[in-house]
């Protein structure tokens, strides 16, 4: 009966840190990267991912890295051409990126569905410190971005 209470509390406590962990976010490195449906250049080819697209890591298998894309979608890099840098790609419509972390800042400039924004950091109350290739930076909510 004890080990069977011991299991059972272990058991609890591993689903319960399962939950707890935060998301991983890298981006394609330099050059776009093809996506296999396996871990192996045999795999067949998914799809060619652009320079700077935002993946979130789902496992690592030796040289290999399982990734979602901003569509949920699945599929296989090799971890050498992933990049620690984080991007995030825009996923509202005409997203305002502001001078201050609020709602009635400044728009700076807007983003069209799909541009790529770099992470600078996470503030409190759902906004995100960013800045655009160009160099302009500003505030942006993060429900209007993926990969952070």
């Amino acid at each position: 009966m004890r080990i069977l209470r011991y299991m059972l509390g272990a058991a609890a406590l591993l689903a319960a840190t399962a939950g707890a962990q935060a998301l991983e976010f890298k981006s394609v490195g330099a050059a776009p990267a093809i996506l296999y449906d396996a871990p192996s250049q045999k795999g067949r080819k998914m799809f060619v991912a652009p320079r700077g697209m935002p993946v979130e890591i789902v496992l690592t298998y030796g040289e290999w890295t399982k990734v979602r894309d901003a569509s949920g979608d699945l599929a296989w890099i090799e971890s050498s051409q992933l990049q620690s840098k984080r991007m995030l790609v825009v996923k509202a419509a005409n997203a305002k990126v502001r001078a201050i972390a609020d709602d009635a800042g400044v728009a700076v400039f807007h983003c069209d569905k799909g541009v790529l924004l770099e992470f600078v950091e996470a503030l409190p109350g759902g906004w995100l410190k960013v800045r655009h290739r160009d160099g302009q930076g500003g505030f942006v909510k993060a429900a209007e971005v993926w990969g952070e």
